[in-house]
């Protein structure tokens, strides 16, 4: 019977055993494929269509407004305020509540023997039922506590705020990127059908000097030279085709538009030149006020000031105030319910020895903190030089650039002339179309770069250009801001 026991216990052991062990499945693909279908629908949903061209800022606006990455932003700083709310809840006292049922198997007697003589001194007895039903509320507030407390949750205040210039920080960099991409994307539109029509009448010139070649019709060398030129003036092309096609793909992207969406851009008319007119030494103090990056190590050495405050907290006693209601049905108490209280102070001795390496180790943080701003600072300072230098390089390229595709649009125009009186041949002209192609590409690829390069200026300086509140989240009201914003800071 025994062995028996034992069996049925070491069976019982092992199937406990077995029933802990941990196993993972891996993810069936009908899962993936159903999180795919669902990501897909979620990703583009309450989306304000797109109901004609694509101006700059609205292109700006969408990005802002459903740009994945900026909404990301926007839940984190969500996400940050409601840890905030928590940690308020830490500076309030603890409160515990038992209830429940006690009991056990026999009587819970005691009897008393003499200290001096050794005898019993009492027959066993109980005061104490078998079965009881107990409850106790308990409440203890530690001033101690209470303050750590109130100091973490203003750390936590401040990483909320530290996730607000991330924010700002991801608008700049996702606007700046919306601005690049939508100008080559204009440049695309711009030339794309031209590089069409030119690849087609190379393909037709070079079917003509292929069917020439069959017929042995002229000098075998000179026709094929000429069927290299016409091929080296292909590959050109795709390669420009190749630089512009995926533009559109890029800003779609950005904006969070269906990869897939055939859509049209609006630019202003001409090659407008922003004109910075603003005092370098004032965008350098307003750099570093309001780089999001800087002022979140502004926050950041404010939290590493609060981490020696606590370690400071830490070597005080503890001021602990208790009080409770108690219930017990045991029936040979004379009160069934009562309450306590009291005060009491505790200190953590250990506390007291570790804490000036505990300051030392928080001061130290604070001066690493002083120590990456101004490294920061002098980065932010030479970012704003840099852009100033770009703009005004890019200003000047622009201008070259200009000149040479007029140039070289009066030079095609001229070859057109003279091919149709067949004063030249089709591959002078179609060197002298392609030149233009290209130079006009040039011009609109260094105007992308100027404008660029002019947006550069203000997100060094840490200009915002949509203000704090707005009077609602329409498209079409964050791109007015957008363009109010960037018209407004030059001035």
């Amino acid at each position: 019977m025994n062995k028996s026991h034992k069996l049925f216990g070491a069976s019982l052991l092992a199937l406990a055993i077995s029933g802990c062990a941990v196993t993972s499945q891996p993810i069936d693909r009908s899962a993936s494929e159903a999180r795919a279908r669902t990501d897909l629908a979620t990703m583009f949903k309450g989306q304000e269509p797109l109901s004609g061209p694509l101006t700059l800022h609205q292109a700006m606006a969408r990005a802002v407004k459903y740009n994945l990455e900026a909404r990301l932003k926007v839940m984190e700083e969500a996400l940050a305020k409601r840890q905030v709310d928590l940690a308020q809840f830490d500076m309030l006292p603890r409160m515990a509540l038992d209830a429940g049922y006690v009991g056990r198997n026999n009587v819970g007697a005691s009897s008393s023997q003499s200290i001096r003589t050794g005898t019993q001194s009492l027959e066993p007895s109980t005061s104490q039922d078998r079965d009881r039903e107990v409850a106790d509320l308990t409440m203890v507030w530690n001033v101690l506590d209470f303050g750590v407390s109130y100091v973490s949750a203003k750390q936590q205040a401040d990483q909320r705020l530290i996730l607000q210039e991330r924010k700002r920080k991801v608008i700049h960099t996702i606007t700046q990127d919306v601005r690049s991409a939508y100008w080559r994307a204009v440049a695309a539109q711009r030339l794309l059908s031209q590089i069409d029509a030119l690849m087609g009448r190379i393909q037709q010139a070079r079917d003509n000097s292929q069917r020439m070649a069959t017929q042995r019709i002229g000098d075998p060398v000179q026709t094929l030279s000429y069927q290299r030129a016409l091929i080296e003036a292909t590959r050109q092309l795709e390669e420009q085709r190749r630089a512009l096609s995926l533009a559109k793909t890029e800003l779609a992207a950005l904006i969070n538009l269906p990869l897939n969406t055939d859509f049209t851009l609006a630019p202003e008319q001409g090659y407008a030149v922003p004109q910075f007119t603003g005092d370098l030494a004032k965008l350098e103090e307003q750099a570093l006020a309001s780089r999001p990056e800087l002022r979140e190590q502004d926050y950041q050495a404010r939290i590493s000031a609060a981490e020696t405050r606590k370690a400071m907290l830490r070597m005080l006693p503890g001021l602990e105030f208790s009080a409770g209601g108690h219930y017990d049905s045991n029936s040979f108490l004379t009160n069934q319910s009562w309450a306590d209280y009291g005060v009491k102070v505790t200190w953590n001795l250990f506390n007291v020895l570790s804490a000036p390496t505990a300051i030392k180790v928080a001061e130290a943080g604070e001066d690493v903190a002083a120590a990456r701003r101004q490294a920061m600072s002098m980065a932010v300072l030479a970012q704003l030089y840099v852009a100033n230098a770009n703009y005004q390089e890019s200003v000047r390229q622009f201008r070259t650039s200009e000149e040479l595709a007029t140039l070289d649009g009066e030079i095609a125009g001229q070859l057109r002339n003279r091919f149709q009186t067949q004063n030249i041949g089709e591959l002078e002209l179609i060197q002298g179309e392609l030149n233009n192609l290209q130079t006009q590409l040039k011009r609109d690829l260094a105007y992308a770069e100027l404008r660029n390069a002019y947006a550069q200026l203000y997100v060094s300086s840490g200009t915002d250009l949509l203000p704090d509140t707005l009077p609602d989240s329409n498209l079409q009201t964050i791109a007015t801001a957008l363009q109010n914003g960037e018209a407004n800071w030059n001035h």
